[in-house]
């Protein structure tokens, strides 16, 4: 019979074909690695590049830095460029990528020379490789190059070797990006021959690079960080590929350590000779814990020993995982097949083989399981643990009779019935009442008064039920069997029972966890700043672990709390010092951890990626250090917290950086229209005087007086145009006081008709005041500024001789102006935006203006508490209306004429 081909795994199939749908969709980035600037990788590249326009794919030349060197240029010629950008920058032209016409031209592939370039002034991104990231969202390959001390994470290290701090970095997660990384690589002898041959710099540079940064011993541990560099990221592409295909088999590709750690003080040993194996084979490794599922919870000083012992595996450069499983071996075993482990540490046991034999042996499970991978047990210092063990294992707490009585009290009440119902029912159904029994108090006390209640059933079962009654006699020797079934029922039934207790505290735990977790971030997407999330982060904080109490720091260790429970809560010099030295390592500090451990708070970062944007502090309410389970919760609370702070932070840039750029193009648009209308009228002042200066002997009286009108007109437009500047510069700052008083409307629109007298000359205006006692409370300058800019519009945007109307309504609440034109009128798009400063409508021809009166007419509208709108006029033309409140009562009239 042939044997049926096991099912595949559903969640693995369907990430395989997303993973191969992702892969198949979006562009690839191609990088060409290298220690050191002249070892080949621009060449490469282009050599790649030749090979993929021969195979027909469309492949043009982005930017390549040939750096004078002529193989270079040669390979270089013949591929199709994108033309550069010229940018000039102080006096200088810099030719960059032209990102616009790259994405405008959309090749297949694109080369993209020197990721870590910094591009001019004035370019769409501050980096090359955003451009780079920008082509690749566009569905545009990408192939470019890069050196390893240009690697964000490795900036440091590179200092420290060659005492050269390079500026331009990449961070590492678009080194991650990257489909192919391909090492181009040379030994460091051949690359110093290039050198001096002036193959990698010109002679004058190539001195100074060969005295400082291309030294052969800075070249030697450049070329190990880039072999390494490229190893994690092939080595990532292989767990991947196993995860993704499903594979389970060991792959001795390169060397992988797990160690399992315990709170058993062995444990120091074996995280300790991991590391020295590790360091000799040069390997990666984990520390591994298994949280057993429906097992009762580790004692304080097991959880407290766990945590130092997984802290010192962190410390040494261990990756620390906690797994969960019904059986340690089985959860250790797979993660190693999953993640590619070759080699498993595990302590030498080191209690009674019968232990063993009635709970089963880690040991023997994990060799037996471990099929390729290699096992090494190593033996801790069993007189170390033993003696810890002694001097550490609390007494053992008095033994609790009530559960015990319980249990005899319910067998007792079982038998009572039983014996009442033995006529009627027979044997083997009283039995079920028995280990009805047994199972109740499983539930209700746990093991032990489970299995006194399976003794104490079998031997009353035994006295009162079995024949011959009430001796403990058998007389029909089946019935020793049937008291051993119902013994050991009872002891299973009493094991599932405490497991099931087990699991469902467990699952409450978790759940709880899950649900404050929940809430906290459901809460948090709503702050708007680091104070409100602060705030936030202290009341979940407070739920959950009830401290007595609670600080949240800033960025600034030394500064003022954000939040604090109490709320006048005043933080001392020990905390500021906790948590500054927090925020500067970005490590927790404080009660039960490494540095300060005898604190009185447990201070941990709040932070999202690699910078601190504050820190979390509490004092526990026992004064006890916080448990593994706490210490989590609290970590995942602070990382929600810090993507709330890094948000908040970002949003606030953000706006800044739109009000930066929303300033700066004012401030364009305020000169380039500023400076035209202001050097209109300087011009034709300047003009007339020059001729009067010049010529004034030879003019005729008329043309003198037409020069001296002209130039007083001019001066009276640039005084005009320089006191709209000059007010909308106060009603931005809100520095323009509102003198009111009581005005009749009439006065108020007769006086703007008479300052531009001569402006309507020629014009029909009208004017329907329908009472000439209407009042109202403004200032009477600055609503006679708004209603003459409001005419000299109508004026300057409609033909001449056209007709123009002015009409007051009023009410008790109100008085409205209503100005009439027959002009063109406006659009509804620029109606919405005609009050913006700068803005302006369709000018005829001639007609200049800076865009600012309408804008300041509406200031001075809203500082009265009025309205102004615009609307389209039937027939033809615009109204603007001005809505005024009357505030206050008015006085009457005979007020007025006394």
């Amino acid at each position: 019979m042939t044997e049926a081909p096991e099912r595949p795994n559903p969640d693995a199939l369907l990430e395989k074909i997303e993973a191969a749908t992702s892969h198949a969709r979006r562009a690839r980035l191609r990088i060409f690695f290298g220690f050191a600037p002249g070892v080949g990788k621009t060449y490469r590249m282009l050599t790649v590049a030749r090979e993929l326009e021969r195979q027909g794919r469309d492949v043009v030349v982005g930017v390549v830095e040939t750096h004078g060197r002529v193989e270079t240029a040669k390979l270089a010629d013949g591929l199709e460029r994108v033309p550069l950008r010229r940018i000039e920058h102080r006096g200088r032209v810099l030719e960059e990528m032209d990102l616009d016409a790259a994405l405008a031209r959309r090749p297949s592939v694109i080369l993209v020379d020197e990721l870590a370039h910094t591009n001019a002034p004035g370019s769409r991104h501050p980096k090359r490789w955003q451009d780079v990231l920008d082509l690749l969202d566009r569905g545009i390959d990408v192939l470019s190059t890069i050196n390893v001390q240009h690697i964000e994470s490795l900036n440091d290290v590179v200092a420290q070797i060659t005492q050269v701090r390079v500026r331009e970095t990449v961070p590492d997660r678009v080194l991650d990006r990257a489909d192919e990384i391909e090492l181009v690589d040379i030994a460091p002898e051949e690359l110093l021959l290039r050198l001096k041959e002036g193959k990698v710099y010109l002679p004058d540079q190539a001195a100074r690079a060969a005295g400082h940064f291309f030294r052969r011993g800075n070249l030697l541990a450049l070329r190990e960080l880039a072999l390494r560099r490229t190893a994690e990221h092939v080595d990532a592409d292989v767990v991947a590929y196993r995860r993704r295909e499903g594979v389970q088999a060991t792959w001795p590709a390169g060397e992988r350590i797990l160690v399992c750690v315990g709170p058993s003080p062995a444990s120091l040993q074996l995280v300790r000779a991991a590391r020295r194996m590790a360091a000799g084979l040069r390997a990666p490794w984990v520390a591994a814990y298994v949280d057993l599922v429906g097992v009762a919870p580790s004692r304080d000083e097991d959880r407290r020993r766990l945590e130092t012992h997984l802290s010192l595996a962190e410390s040494l450069g261990a990756t620390v995982v906690r797994l969960t499983g019904s059986r340690v071996g089985a959860a250790i075993l797979e993660h190693a097949r999953k993640h590619n482990v070759t080699r498993i540490i595990i302590g030498k046991p080191t209690h009674s083989p019968l232990r063993d034999r009635l709970r089963g042996s880690l040991l023997d499970d994990v060799v037996r399981g471990s099929g390729d991978i290699d096992v090494h047990v190593i033996s801790g210092d069993a007189g170390q643990e033993d003696g810890r063990a002694r001097t550490e294992r609390p007494a053992a707490p008095p033994l609790a009779l009530l559960p015990y009585v319980s249990a005899s009290a319910l067998v007792a009440l079982t038998t009572l019935v039983s014996v009442g119902l033995r006529r009627a029912l027979g044997l083997p159904d009283l039995e079920v009442l028995y280990l009805l029994a047994i199972m109740v108090t499983a539930i209700r006390y746990g093991r032990w008064p489970a299995l006194a209640a399976a003794a104490l059933a079998v031997a009353a079962y035994d006295f009162f039920l079995v024949p011959p009654h009430y001796t403990f006699a058998v007389a029909d020797g089946r019935y020793v069997l049937t008291f051993a079934m119902m013994f050991a029922v009872g002891w299973v039934l009493s094991a599932l029972a405490v497991r099931i207790k087990n699991q469902e505290r467990d699952a409450i735990a978790r759940e709880k966890r899950t649900r404050a977790l929940f809430a906290l971030t459901r809460d948090l997407a709503s702050a708007e700043d680091d104070r409100v999330a602060a705030r936030v982060l202290v009341r979940h904080t407070r739920d959950a672990f009830e401290p007595t109490e609670i600080v949240v720091w800033g960025r600034d260790g030394a500064g003022e709390p954000l939040a604090t429970f109490p709320d006048d809560l005043a933080a001392g010099t020990a905390d500021r010092a906790i948590a500054t030295w927090t925020l500067e390592h970005g490590r927790p500090a404080g009660l039960g951890s490494e540095t300060l451990p005898a604190a009185h708070a447990y201070c941990v970062p709040i932070r999202a990626t690699s910078n601190a944007e504050g820190a979390l502090s509490i004092v526990p309410a026992d004064g006890q250090a916080l448990g593994v389970e706490q210490r989590e919760l609290l970590d995942a609370f602070s990382k929600q917290a810090g993507l709330a702070f890094e948000r908040a932070r970002l949003s606030e840039e953000a706006r800044v950086a739109a009000l930066r750029a929303k300033t700066e193009e004012m401030r364009s648009s305020l000169l380039s229209t500023v400076s035209h209308d202001l050097r209109t009228p300087l011009g034709a002042i300047t003009g007339a005087a020059t001729t009067l200066r010049s010529e004034r002997s030879r003019l005729a009286e008329d043309a003198t007086t037409g020069l001296l009108d002209a130039i007083i007109d001019e001066a009276a437009r640039l005084e005009r145009l320089v006191g709209n500047l000059l007010d909308m510069t106060r009603l931005e700052s809100g520095d323009l006081p509102v003198k009111r008083e009581w005005v009749p409307a009439d006065e108020l629109v007769g006086a703007a008709l008479t300052r531009l007298e001569a402006a309507l000359a020629g014009r029909p205006v009208t004017v329907a005041v329908p009472d000439a006692t209407i009042l109202v409370a403004v200032d009477p300058v600055l609503v006679q500024q708004v209603f003459v800019n409001l005419l000299e519009n109508a004026a300057k945007y409609t033909p001449d001789g056209s007709p123009l109307e002015i009409a007051v309504h009023a009410s008790e609440r109100q008085v409205v102006f209503d100005f009439l034109d027959r002009g063109l009128g406006l659009s509804l798009a620029t109606r919405k935006s005609i009050f913006e400063k700068f803005e302006r409508g369709e000018p005829p021809p001639g007609v200049g203006g800076a865009g600012l009166g309408l804008a300041i007419c509406k200031g001075i509208v809203e500082a009265h508490g009025g309205t102004l709108g615009v609307r389209s006029r039937e027939g033809g033309g615009t109204v603007f209306t001005v809505t005024l409140p009357i505030v206050g009562e008015p006085p009457s009239m005979n007020e007025e004429e006394a």
